[in-house]
């Protein structure tokens, strides 16, 4: 293509390879120009580019559809992967090939392109296009895919045919995360491509919750330590699977360094870049290798085109010449190499194992085809018309490049079942294909396609896995990369000092927390009336107690009540078969009576404290409690004030007896009782005992109990109650030394002295016990206190009733001591 005028004759293009001027004579109209990259040495790869422009401009010519009438021309140029001549190349294509300057206003034109295809690298495209971009003309690239040049504003006529790395880095980073390698090593070339993807790709692996041990970066021209450098970082790393983003030529020069000194197993992980070169699949040691390609592809007619080369043909051309020579090593050239032998021209090229011809996964390739395709059609709807079913295009018409650039901006056809079209940043619909280096039974490594990428699908299914993969080492399982295995259930992650985040130790969750899932970062507590299982991944309920029947303590109690109350009911029938001796008319009968029958609940009433609390029982336990224990206390209470009233009433002239007779005996302790009856009826109105389920004494267990609801209820029952007792234990004490041979006063002090001490001590022994022993506790107070009564108060008298009649005697009685 020539920007201004399409040209009438036929013109010879030249053929840049390097340094050196080869010449390529082809018929055209309008001059084409093709820009790839190859390393230093010869790149069959890159030449094969080259004769697919070719191909499809030959296709384009023969068409009666695309451009009818007019022939399209082409010039190639070799960048050799380097910017400089990058540069030379692009100003050369801006100068023309015009050898006539004009000096006046008329400036001719007809020397410089219209448009171009190319570079194979994106270092040398954003140079070109740097400078093409300056005057309008446009670059499609069939290989450049750093995501910079996605810029609009700085390449604003920059397209491509393959997609950005922006997709690339993204499917990469997908594939990583799915196969759960956390911990990884890295290395990328030092260059647009490298810098830029590798950028984009700890980007998004970072988001993923990839770690990365290492980050390298080289150069095919660094010394030869710097790549040992790197050789060797891989080699002492821990990270088993390796991201290399970095270009073909590149990577030779990495593996062929790893060759020398194998390091461990490693998982390659590639860039379309190299992962689909055919030179770096034959490293053995990177077998099982996994990548993203550009999708493959089928150009029809392309591999006999690629083979139908003339001895004329490859004569005339350095280019083919240098192919031929390297290809069947042997020389065409007079002054080539004498140790090499002299080519005869019968070689066989199908026969030939070379990447030229390989046309079984053509994907750069068709890139380049589509590319040459892209920029015909912008040409035709630049150039041509439709009129009455016909198309006519203009051979004499002036075409601007920046009418190009219009015109690929809204190309969208499907050539050869392969859609082309460009988006707003001049990317393509960015789709890859999922690659694994598998070998074969023959021991060669193929390329199998085993997934895909597709970002035109919905965020989380644009990334399939459809195919078993091959790892390294002809593994078939996943190998695992991970800089700390992963956390079971039970326990948390706890990040080491000074490493990544995926690099932590596993701490088991503390008592009453859990963690269900693995690689969980936090412990979560179970909810309050839950507790965890042992393994800490499962929360249960936790265990209600409280003092039940069935438990040996419980019985033991249940068994003094039982026992206790017993042996009140046995004192009473014998107290009541000897109601008329003197020992026990000397003593108040009805009083002992009374108490004895108090005494019978205060035994019982300990079996309310036993048994899960409900709304009654906590209500009756302390009410029955509180109220029998003041009727027990008023019964001695009364005992003892009869016994100092009969005293008193000894002297002579005194009367009182008479103040203090049984009505009055009766009365007092119906008071005192009923005081306690309105302090109970008062508490349970305001603030009764409820049951609940406490949550605070023991962590791992409920502790189903009587909460007191108001805590100045309960200790005014309990203090009412002191209070009688030490009242009563004063009189006693002023009672006992009285001229008596039975002075029962002596009987009332001691058991008020055990009562008093009991519940003196039941007070701290209440608050500092835990659960269910709170219970157990006040349950041995009330036996305790009340086995002191009867036993100090009734066992005397029961012992003479039974064992010592002799003394149950009114003589004996009425003697003093």
């Amino acid at each position: 293509m020539v920007g201004g005028e399409l040209l009438p004759q036929v013109k010879e293009f030249k053929h840049i390879f390097c340094d050196e001027l080869k010449v390529f004579e082809v018929e055209g109209l309008l001059r084409f120009t093709l820009i790839f990259t190859s390393p230093n040495s010869f790149n069959a790869r890159e030449l094969r580019f080259s004769r697919t422009m070719i191909f499809a401009i030959e296709e384009i010519n023969n068409s009666t559809e695309l451009l009818p009438g007019i022939r399209l021309g082409y010039q190639i140029y070799d960048t050799c992967a380097s910017v400089p001549i990058a540069v030379h190349v692009a100003f050369q294509l801006l100068n023309g090939q015009n050898p006539v300057f004009y000096n006046d206003s008329n400036c001719s034109q007809s020397g410089v392109v219209i448009a171009a295809v190319g570079d194979s690298g994106s270092t040398p495209s954003i140079s070109i296009s740097h400078i093409m971009g300056s005057f309008n003309i446009p670059l499609v690239s069939h290989f450049a895919t750093c995501a910079c040049l996605s810029d609009k504003q700085e390449y604003p006529t920059f397209f491509r045919t393959i997609p950005s790395d922006h997709y690339q880095a993204d499917a990469l980073a997908k594939l990583v995360k799915y196969f759960g390698w956390t911990w990884i090593g890295a290395v990328h070339s030092d260059s647009d491509y490298g810098n830029n993807g590798m950028a984009s790709f700890l980007k998004t692996a970072t988001s993923e919750g990839i770690c990365v041990e290492y980050i390298e970066s080289f150069y095919r021209t660094d010394p030869e330590s710097k790549i040992r450098r790197v050789a060797d970082v891989i080699r002492r790393s821990s990270a088993v699977v390796v991201v290399a983003f970095t270009a073909a030529g590149d990577m030779k020069f990495l593996l062929e360094e790893l060759a020398r000194d194998p390091s461990p197993p490693r998982q390659w992980i590639g860039s379309e870049s190299w992962v689909t070169d055919p030179h770096s699949m034959s490293f053995s040691f990177c077998a099982g290798t996994i990548g993203v390609a550009i999708q493959k592809s089928v150009i029809p007619g392309l591999r006999d085109f690629l083979l139908d080369l003339s001895p004329s043909e490859v004569a005339a051309s350095s280019v083919l010449t240098e192919f031929w020579e390297d290809a069947f090593n042997c020389s065409l050239r007079e002054s080539a190499d004498l140790n090499k032998r002299k080519c005869d021209i019968t070689e066989d090229i199908k026969a030939l194992k070379s990447p030229y011809i390989e046309t079984s996964q053509l994907r750069i390739t068709n890139m380049v085809y589509k590319a040459v395709y892209a920029i015909a059609h912008a040409l035709h709807n630049a150039a041509c018309q439709e009129t009455n079913d016909m198309t006519q295009c203009d051979k004499r018409m002036s075409v601007e490049p920046k009418q190009i650039v219009a015109e690929l901006k809204k190309v969208n056809f499907i050539q050869n079942g392969y859609h082309v079209s460009f988006d707003a940043n001049g990317d393509p619909m960015a789709f890859y294909e999922l690659v694994n280096w598998q070998k074969s039974k023959n021991g060669i490594t193929e390329l199998v396609t085993v997934g895909y990428y597709d970002a035109s699908l919905p965020k989380s299914q644009e990334f399939r896995v459809n195919r078993k993969l091959t790892w390294m080492e002809g593994g078939t399982q996943v190998p695992a990369s991970v800089c700390s295995e992963s956390c079971p259930p039970g326990t948390r992650k706890v990040l080491q000092k000074g490493k990544p985040i995926c690099c932590y130790d596993c701490i088991p969750c503390p008592e009453g927390e859990i963690s269900n899932i693995t690689d969980s970062p936090d412990c979560f507590p179970c909810p309050s009336e839950f507790w965890s299982n042992s393994k800490r991944d499962a929360c249960f309920p936790k265990p209600v107690e409280f003092l039940t029947f069935d438990e040996v303590l419980s019985v033991i109690l249940a068994a003094f009540s039982v026992s206790g109350a017993c042996l009140a009911i046995i004192t009473a029938v014998i107290f009541f078969y000897h109601r008329t001796t003197p020992v026990v008319r000397a003593n108040n009968s009805e009083l002992s009576f009374l108490l004895l029958f108090s005494l019978t609940l205060c035994f019982l009433c300990s079996l309310t404290f036993i048994g899960a609390p409900s709304e009654w029982s906590c209500m009756l336990r302390h009410t029955a409690f509180g109220i029998t224990f003041v009727l027990c206390i008023s019964c001695v209470l009364g005992k003892t004030i009869v016994v100092l009233m009969a005293f008193k009433a000894t002297l002579p002239g005194n009367n009182v007896m008479k103040w203090f007779g049984p009505p009055q005996q009766r009365m007092t302790v119906v008071s005192f009782t009923f005081i306690q009856v309105i302090i109970c009826i008062i508490w349970l109105v305001v603030s009764p005992p409820v049951p609940v389920k406490n949550l605070t004494t023991y962590k791992e267990k409920v502790i189903l109990e009587c909460a007191l609801g108001s805590s100045v209820g309960f200790w005014a029952v309990l203090g009412y109650i002191g209070l009688l007792a030490v009242f009563c234990f004063v009189l006693a004490v002023l009672a006992r030394k009285l001229p008596d041979n039975f002075n029962e006063a002596k009987m009332i002090t001691l058991s008020m002295l055990i009562f008093c001490a009991v519940w003196v001590t039941f007070i701290p022994a209440y608050v500092s016990s835990p659960g269910k022993f709170t219970v157990a506790v006040e349950i041995f107070a009330i036996l305790a206190s009340s086995f002191g009564l009867i036993l100090c108060i009734f066992a005397p008298k029961c012992f003479i009733i039974l064992f010592q009649p002799e003394k149950n005697t009114k003589k004996y009685i009425m003697q003093k001591n």
